[in-house]
């Protein structure tokens, strides 16, 4: 029952970072469009590395943010290609 119960903290994990991760890219983008202080472009990155990937890619093609730059169109793909293989393997090794 214990592995069961870190699955769902782990699954839990992993939906509220991409909950943040999105959030961050929604008030990045309003904050440019006032051109007031913006969320930093290393912590965009943090977010997605510790989990948050999908959160970023998809608030990326919501509000059509961070598109142009090349390290985001290439970096977040391969972070969340990261993120899952994290997944499958807490899966498969770690979560009996």
């Amino acid at each position: 029952m214990i592995g069961q119960d870190i699955k769902e903290l782990i699954y839990i994990y992993f939906v509220v970072i991409n909950i943040v991760s999105f959030i961050c890219f929604f008030i990045d983008k309003k904050r440019a469009q006032k051109e007031l202080y913006r969320i930093s472009e290393s912590f965009l990155f943090n977010v997605s590395i510790i989990g948050g990937a999908l959160g970023s890619l998809l608030g990326m093609k919501a509000f059509h943010h961070k598109t142009k730059k090349k390290k985001f169109v290439i970096g977040i793909p391969i972070i969340l290609i990261f993120n899952i293989l994290v997944i499958i393997y807490l899966e498969q090794f770690l979560i009996k």
